[in-house]
């Protein structure tokens, strides 16, 4: 079976999967879920931050930032990128409306990437394996994303797509696929970080693998491009508000619901810290055993990238983009319920996940893929009742 076909077949069933479990999850919403009794499966997949592209969509950005009762920049529209809620608003004029055009923007985009994973995992891991990688990706934990009005799934497409071209050395589409995806979701600056790494690894193999000047001259073009590309937005949004801290403030203002006030501005890496601290004492342990624990996660990452013989199969670049997110993640992101959402873009580690060969093992790691899945959309849109149920 031609593998577009197979990974159609796979990608269908799993979508009818999870539409099982958004039309239990809808069922069991109640009047403590933020959907109320009576929700609908259109309901959940238009919920939460597809609120926030919706209004884009149909609103534009604030020129003036709202504000708290206290003074400070409130929740709004700034933390999100504009590429998602347009394409889902051309897409939805011949539907009837933003959300249908929503749902189908990432409905396509994940069966799309679906095809750019197993082109970005057959040439390292064998077909037959990335298949595989296939089959857990779409029937992940996340899943979900894939019927929702959220832009991950678009934004994975492209990611991947940009990867598979940084591999064949086909850089000439990056020029395109790395504004696109700056303006999807952010996190481009950590792709700016992988080409530096990746021209260094490739200047290091010189003599054994030629990187001529014209190749050496693309990195750096398109790492400036990631990098201005990655600070643009701020740039934007303090040209319409008029205020030079309105996207940082606004990315702040979130933060602010989990413990963070934020009033020194924005600190590299103090996101993780203050996090650490926060969650262990709201599961009832020692706030001192929370920075030991991040010290041992960061470890346990960097060693598993670095040694884990499934993990090293992917080839180079893989580990070298999965640690320039995971290292953007770290200094950025103030770790909460989106946490899982916002490890999505390490997708390619599937690969190492579908390198074993025993049917029992894959059926395993499926059937945990399942659970979790059901347990996620349980959480965040059957219950959706507390701080910790936001997905």
């Amino acid at each position: 079976m031609p593998a577009p076909l197979a990974i159609a077949l796979i990608y269908l069933a799993a979508r009818a999967i999870t539409t099982a479990f958004l039309a239990v999850a809808a069922v069991q919403s109640t009047s403590l879920s933020r959907f109320g009794a009576g929700a609908t499966v259109g309901d959940l997949s238009l919920g939460w931050d597809a609120q926030w592209y919706w209004l884009i969509a149909v609103a534009g950005y604030p020129s003036e930032l709202p504000l708290t009762d206290a003074g400070e920049v409130a929740e709004n529209a700034w933390a999100f990128m504009p590429v998602y809620p347009m394409l889902a608003r051309v897409v939805g004029l011949p539907l009837g409306s933003w959300g249908a055009g929503a749902v189908v923007v990432s409905f396509v985009a994940g069966y799309l990437g679906c095809l750019a994973l197993h082109r970005l995992l057959s040439p390292r891991i064998g077909g037959a394996a990335a298949l595989v990688a296939v089959v857990f990706f779409a029937n992940g934990p996340l899943a979900a994303l894939f019927q929702v009005g959220y832009a991950e799934s678009l934004a994975m497409l492209f990611l991947l797509l940009a990867l598979d071209a940084v591999l064949r050395r086909r850089y000439v589409w990056l020029y395109l696929l790395v504004p696109v995806l700056g303006f999807t979701r952010p996190g481009v600056l950590a792709f700016a970080l992988f080409l530096g790494l990746v021209l260094v690894w490739r200047w290091t193999r010189r003599r054994i693998d030629p990187l001529p000047g014209t190749e050496i001259a693309h990195f750096f073009a398109l790492g400036a491009l990631a990098t201005v590309v990655g600070f643009s937005w701020q740039i934007v949004a303090a040209a319409v508000t008029g205020d030079p801290g309105a996207y940082l403030a606004t990315e702040l203002a979130w933060r602010r619901n989990w413990g963070s006030s934020g009033a020194a501005g924005f600190i590299p890496f103090e996101g993780w810290v203050d996090a650490s601290a926060f969650w262990f004492t709201f599961w009832g342990l020692p706030a001192f055993l929370g920075p030991v624990v991040l010290v041992l996660l960061v470890a346990g990452a960097a060693a598993l990238l670095l040694f884990d013989r499934r993990v090293r199969a992917l080839g180079v670049e893989v580990r070298l983009w999965s640690a320039s997110y995971l290292l953007y993640l770290l200094a950025v992101f103030f770790p909460q319920s989106s946490t899982l959402r916002l490890l999505f873009p390490l997708t390619p580690l599937w690969g190492a996940v579908a390198i074993p060969r025993s049917w029992w093992y894959r059926a395993g790691v499926l059937v945990l893929c399942l659970g979790a899945q059901a347990a996620w959309i349980y959480n965040m849109y059957a219950m959706g009742d507390t701080f910790w149920r936001v997905p």
